[in-house]
Formats: C-alpha cells, structure tokens, sequence
C-alpha cells in the first residue's frame, strides 16, 4: 500500500511536469508567431517608406475622396501611380509600374512642371482661343464682331488684340467672307508680347462718316512699339477715301454735289491707311490695301522691315495718296510688290538707311523717289539703298532724288538697277530745287547728293530722259551711268526734251541713249565734300 501511494504520487508528479512543458511550448510556439508577423509589416514599412500604408486611414470609406491628396500623396509622374484600394489591414504590394492596376477614381489635379502625363477635367471651361501652329487663335468674331460692313466692330478688334497681346506668339484673325467696320484703333505695345501675328482674311472697311475722325487724325490703322509683328492673309484693308479726294478730280463725271457737301465736314487732316511706328523686325505679306485718303502704308521709326506679295491700288488721281512711305527706318526690304497710286509708288524720306527694293511693279504713280528732303530748313540724311528689277508703267516719274532749297545733310551711296520704264514722263531725276507751290524761294543750302549710280535703266520715255538739276553751291558728284537705253514716245499733249543737267558730275560708263552729253566728267572743282557721318 506504501508503495502504491508512492508510485500515485510520483505519478501525479510526472503529470504535472508534463503539463507544465506543454504549457511553456505553447507558449513559445506563440510567441514566434507573433515576432515572424511583426518583421513581416516592419519589413514592408521599410520598402514603402514614405508611402500610405493604410487605405482606409486616406479615404475612410470606399468613396473617392472630393478633397485634392494630401501633398504628401506620391504625384502621377511617379511610375504613373494611381491611389490603389486596399484590405484594411494588410499590407498591398506596389501596382506595375505602367499603373494597369485597378484603382479608385480621383478627382483632377492640376498638371504641374516636369510631371507626367496629366488627364484633362471634364469640368474646366473651353479656352478662350483654339489652337494653331503660332499658338493660340483669337477671332474677332469671338469678340463680338458682326462682319456686316456696316455694325462698328472696333471694340471687337480691341478685345481681341488685348488678348492676343497677352498671351503672345498668338494669332488675330480676321476670318474671311466678312466685312468688318472699324473707326480709328491702334494695336500698341510696348507690353505686348512678342511675335503676334495679324491674320487678315476678311475686308476691313474704314468709317466714312465725319464724327469717327474727329477733328482729324494721322493715321486709320496703326500698329506702335511692337516686336515680331506680322500682318498676312488673303484680306483687303479699304480705306474709302473717296470721301477726301474724289470731290477734287474735275474731270469724274459721276462726282456730284454730295462728295462737296460731306467733304466740309470731314477734317482737313487725311489719315494714312496702315501705319508702323516704332517696331521692330515687321512683316507685311500677301495682303491688298486700296483706296486709302492718304498713304496707303507707312513706317516709321522701324528697324527690320519685310514687305513681299502685297497689292496696293488707289486711282491715278488720287491726291497725296503714297504707296509706300518709309522714314526714320533702317534695314528694310520690299519685293514681289504691286504699287498704283496717286502719289508716289514707294517713298523715302529722311532717316531711312539699308533699304533694299526689288521685284516690285509700279504704276500708275509717281514713281519711286527718295524725298523730298529739307524742307523747311531741315536736316535729312539717307544712305545705303538700292532699286533694281522694277517694272515702271505710265508713272510721272521713273526713279527720282528730291531735294528743298534751303536744307542741309546727304544722299549717299544710291544704286538703281535693271529698270524697265514703259511710257514713264521723266525716267531718271536728281532734283535739288524741288518745290510743291507756285513759287519757293531761292536759298544757297543744299542736301547734298552723292554716289549715285543707274544701271540697265531701258525703256520708252514721253518728256524727258534724264533731268539732272543740282546746286550751285553743292553739285551733285559721283554720278555713273551705265546702260542707259531710253527711247522717245510721241504722247498726245506732251513735248519731247533733250536731257537736261545742272551742275551735275561722274562718269558714263558706256554710251547712252540717247547721248547725255551735259553730264561733266569728273568731280566738281574745290569741292570738299564731307563724309556721310561728318554730316549725318
């Protein structure tokens, strides 16, 4: 019995042992457990570090969110990511990096520098202009403008150049099949971005009522203080000045009392169609401008001009009324060009240097002509330009030098080349007594004129081939003459003349027709001529 109970005990002993060392296993097993979870999540917060790891705790339902991410939301341009759905409490692993996983919708952001691709918002406005290869487009049509010739449609034309202004390297379009009204305006910088273009595919038609000018203004169109500008198209800028210059032509038989009647009202001051002033680097191309009550276009104080593929046209008697007008400008081109005017096909005043012209069609007109210069007592200095490939038909004047008695600087380095003139009154002029009234008064200053040369000047001529009239107290020198070929045409009402020179020296190169024999060979006697920058 002794030794049952002993071995009872002992038994329950072993038990408990048993027992215990189950107890303690568990207990361990357990704990392994949990350490291998928690360096599994530490683990995955290493690799994620500075990622949200938890979904619910961003967006706190399964709604996308109406608030833009938190900035310390990954952006799009990383891998291209999206905000991912995930099991609340486990750890998700990246998407692909091509962002092909499945995700919640999130509301736009917008794009920022040096992001990736952005997806348009479905709810942002339309811009305020479309799109083209020069940028944005802005129509006056969009401003508001009517295009039916007779609503005034100026403040239309401003809102859209305010705009284009703004944004720069944009385009104003003038759209085509449409006929704009539009009083007096000016498109003016200097706050305006650079390289506008002005596309005119429409006609703009001046106002012909007294009350838009005022009491009188210079300029109808003008374009001030501007860099890049460029005005193109297939368009018609109309300046309807009959209402200034018609009234004057005695022999148009269909002017009648009501030019006269609206004439007095309208301003003594003639406005010039298209004016520059102060620009740089300006292109005029492809347009038409007809009909202007003064010069058709003007530049002014411009530096870097081109000037190609353009039609200017006003009747033959029509007053004052330039093709071309360029003064105080510098490095100017002008080619493939028709010009028919009143006036002067291209004129050049004081100031100009570096101007090239070619390629250019004139008639009828007065010609092309450098001046008048000094008036008034003035100082003009023009330098460095050159004529050639013009075609001249029925013109006043061929190529011309014009100077006032009275004024002082020079005329230097001048070069007219290959011109054809048909049926021209007077081909070749140097005119250093040059006067537009009755009478001028004789005075001993003069413009100096120096360094001309005419090449390949051939043609027929209806007065006279060559007038060369320079002062007395400072002829003309450097003259050369070089293929000079001009024939007479007996025109009803004109008189045939013999070349004329005054105090006119240089050199024939070649004979001439017909032979200019008052041209003196040489240089002028105790003629100290001064340099161009000495005077200029």
């Amino acid at each position: 019995m002794k030794l049952g109970a002993k071995g009872l005990g002992l038994l329950l002993l072993l038990v408990l042992l048993a027992l215990c060392s189950t107890i303690e296993v568990g207990e361990a097993r357990r704990d392994r457990h949990w350490r291998s979870t928690r360096t599994s999540s530490s683990q995955l917060l290493k690799k994620g570090k500075g990622k949200k790891t938890s979904s619910r705790r961003q967006y706190g339902s399964n709604r996308p969110s109406t608030k833009p991410p938190a900035s310390s939301t990954p952006s799009s341009g990383a891998g291209g990511k999206g905000n991912q759905n995930a099991a609340p409490d486990i750890p998700r692993p990246s998407p692909p990096a091509n962002g092909s996983a499945h995700s919640t919708p999130k509301p736009p952001t917008p794009p920022s520098c040096g992001k990736g691709h952005q997806q348009p918002s479905q709810s942002q406005p339309p811009p305020p202009a479309t799109s083209s290869q020069h940028g944005a487009v802005f129509s006056v049509v969009d401003f508001g403008a009517k295009g039916d010739g007779a609503t005034d449609d100026t403040k239309a034309f401003q809102g859209a150049w305010a705009a284009a202004c703004t944004q720069g390297a944009s385009t104003l379009l003038v759209p085509p099949e449409l006929e704009f009204l539009v009083g007096p305006i000016s498109f003016s910088g200097p706050y305006c971005k650079p390289n506008i273009v002005f596309q005119l595919e429409g006609t703009i038609l001046a106002p012909i009522s007294a009350k838009s000018w005022g009491s009188g203004l210079l300029q109808w169109l003008e374009f001030t203080k501007l860099n890049g500008v460029v005005i193109q198209g297939n368009g018609i800028i109309n300046g309807r000045g009959q209402q200034w210059w018609t009234y004057s032509d005695p022999e148009d038989e269909d002017d009648d009392d009501t030019y006269h009647v609206e004439f007095q009202r309208m301003p003594q001051i003639k406005p010039t169609a298209l004016r520059f002033y102060g620009s740089f680097n300006v292109v005029v191309s492809g347009i038409t401008i007809v009909n202007s009550s003064q010069c058709h276009l003007k530049f002014d104080n411009c530096q870097g001009v081109m000037v190609h593929d353009v039609t200017i046209s006003s009747p033959e008697k029509s007053l004052n009324t330039d093709g071309i007008h360029l003064q105080n400008s510098k490095d100017v081109s002008i080619h493939h060009t028709t010009l028919a005017c009143g006036d002067d096909c291209i004129s050049i005043q004081t100031g100009c240097s570096n101007i090239n012209i070619h390629n250019v069609n004139c008639g009828p007109g007065h010609g092309i002509s450098i001046g008048g210069l000094g008036r008034d007592n003035t100082k003009a200095c023009v330098s460095n330009v050159t004529v050639r490939d013009v075609n001249m038909f029925r013109t006043m004047n061929g190529v011309r030098i014009k100077t006032w008695q009275g004024g002082v600087g020079s005329v230097q380095d001048i070069r007219f080349s290959n011109i054809q003139v048909s049926e021209v009154q007077t081909p070749i002029i140097i005119d250093q007594f040059y006067c537009d009234r009755s009478t001028c008064r004789n005075q001993t200053s003069a413009v100096e004129v120096s360094g001309v040369q005419y090449e390949n000047i051939r043609g027929t001529f209806t007065i006279k081939p060559v007038h060369f009239a320079c002062s007395d107290s400072l002829p003309c020198s450097g003259i050369s003459l070089t293929g000079v070929q001009l024939r007479p045409v007996q025109v009803p009402h004109y008189h045939l003349n013999n070349p004329f020179c005054w105090q006119a020296f240089g050199e024939l190169y070649t004979p001439t027709v017909p032979p200019i024999a008052c041209l003196q060979i040489g240089k002028p006697a105790g003629n100290n001529l001064q340099s161009y920058d000495d005077i200029c």
